[in-house]
């Protein structure tokens, strides 16, 4: 079992930690030792699952942009060598890109450093096997190891450095090209302006190395240059300021389309060419009405807080809609579980911007979703045209009220009984199938709303999603909501009550 010092390192299916000084209350724990441990652990991990010697194991590693990453691959690098491994050091490298050497370079296992879009002085360990990324369970089994460093006698790998994005790249070039079943195979996109916002993450070779050689104007683009100190704007889809700045840079370009990549690329987002977003539900009717053309009857899945106008959109298009948990591992894995049972589902999408497509191995790929979309775009000559017909909430709101006992679980799911109860003795509250948490649908004068609340499955904190079809719709669900729960103990209601004024 793992101990306090261990377990914090577990972020779901990754490993998280604090790497760089500077930071009040948050000390370095992903220091030089810790991560050969959990490196060798995951060799020794990947030994037992192959049926492997060490020595005859070959294992890539790639690192976003992060002040952080070169110290911490070459912790990764010296375990890896002294557990005997060939190491492929991919350099900058997006994480994608990292799954597919065990495609495409025939890797047993693969390792990316990032930690996404969190903070600067922060990064992670994220594991792949040609199977797709390693679950919470593994992730648990390999953390086990470091702890106990019951390791083998050292012995002598080797290491070599390799430009698989290159390849990377090639392959998405073709993609773009086979798509648009172009006669000029080398300039296809030559009649496109297109915006990159990399965040100064690990994406900027999307612009470079994708759409520039295939003939596209990015001289538009932003924050191409990797900088882990991230200065310009937080690499994030969902973050507002990010979005805001991509939309600018799109409109100030005219371009047909701006995208922008989380860190390590496995996420993006759009914005159109009127510089309005192309995200969450816009981004997920427009990939669904993309991929319900090709495949039509078929199952969409997604995460539980998109919208009801989102699901007639699907059901519009001869397609299905499963809300599912939150979580992008969540939404994937049932996405195919789904194609196992004999349900064809072309894709699971979330709101945060992880998207995976059957035909890309299940893999939230944000630089493949973006070609497919500049697929279409080529083709139409407009994306925006897709989206007709979708009926986009009046009102979103998220807020997370924080749980304060130090053993929170507890209270947390008692708040989640204490609105499921006020749902099944109320008349005007309508059930939903709750896939996580609870999830409350409410007639409103002139529509209807829903909202979502869920426990956080690690920190103290209780998110909840609202959702009306009508303007005030939200204020007067919280209302009904914070009457509902304002006796329950070791919650701060402040921001319920507040919305709820």
């Amino acid at each position: 079992m793992l101990n306090a010092q261990w377990k914090r390192f577990k972020s779901g299916t990754d490993i998280r930690g604090c790497a760089l000084d500077g930071v009040e209350g948050e000390p370095v724990n992903l220091t030089d030792e810790a991560v050969e441990r959990m490196a060798a652990g995951f060799l020794l991990w990947l030994s037992g699952r192959t049926g492997k010697a060490g020595d005859t194991l070959t294992v890539s590693v790639g690192r976003d942009s992060r002040l952080s990453g070169p110290r911490i691959r070459d912790a990764v690098v010296r375990a890896l060598t002294a557990g005997g491994a060939r190491v492929l050091d991919c350099g900058m490298a997006s994480t994608p890109a990292m799954f597919m050497t065990t495609v495409d370079l025939g890797c047993d296992g693969a390792i990316q450093l990032t930690a996404s879009h969190h903070p600067y002085h922060r990064n992670g360990l994220k594991f792949f096997l040609p199977s797709g990324g390693l679950e919470g369970a593994d992730i648990t089994a390999l953390l086990e190891i470091a702890q106990a460093e019951d390791f083998p006698p050292p012995a002598s790998g080797a290491v070599r450095e390799t430009a698989y994005m290159a390849q990377y790249a090639a392959r998405l070039r073709r993609l773009i090209c086979e798509g648009v079943k172009a006669e000029d195979y080398d300039h296809p996109l030559a009649d496109f302006r297109i915006v990159v916002d990399a965040g100064n993450g690990a994406g900027g070779f999307y612009a470079r190395d994708v759409l520039e050689p295939l003939g596209a104007d990015v001289s538009g683009s932003q924050f191409l240059e990797p900088d882990g100190r991230f200065p310009n704007h937080i690499p994030n889809p969902e973050n507002p300021e990010a979005m805001a700045s991509v939309c600018a840079a799109t409109l100030k370009a005219g371009a047909d389309l701006g995208v922008i990549f989380d860190t390590d690329v496995d996420r993006a987002g759009c914005v159109g060419a009127d510089g309005r977003e192309i995200n969450r539900n816009r981004l997920i009717a427009m990939l669904s009405a993309i991929y319900l053309e090709k495949e039509p009857g078929s199952t969409i899945v997604t995460d539980s807080v998109t919208s009801a106008g989102l699901t007639r959109f699907i059901e519009a298009h001869g397609g299905k809609h499963l809300r599912y948990r939150r979580g992008y591992k969540n939404v994937i894995d049932k996405a195919i579980e789904l194609n196992r049972e004999g349900i064809a589902c072309p894709m699971g999408i979330e709101t945060s911007g992880h998207c995976a497509f059957a035909e890309n191995y299940f893999l939230d790929d944000g630089a493949y979703m973006a070609s497919r979309l500049i697929v279409e775009l080529a083709k139409r000559g407009d994306l925006t045209s897709l989206i007709e017909g979708l009926e986009e909430p009046a009102e979103e709101k998220e807020i997370r009220l924080k749980l304060t006992a130090d053993n929170f679980r507890p209270d947390g799911e008692a708040v989640i009984a204490c609105i499921k109860a006020a749902r099944d003795s109320r008349e005007d509250w309508m059930a939903n199938t709750d896939y996580e948490g609870v999830k409350v649908t409410i007639r409103l004068t002139g529509g209807e709303g829903f909202f979502l609340a869920r426990l956080s499955l690690h920190d103290p904190v209780l998110p909840i999603n609202f959702e009306s079809d009508v303007p005030g719709g939200v204020t007067t669900m919280a209302k009904q909501l914070y009457d509902v729960v304002k006796g329950c103990k070791n919650v701060d209601l402040t921001p319920l009550a507040e919305l709820a004024r």
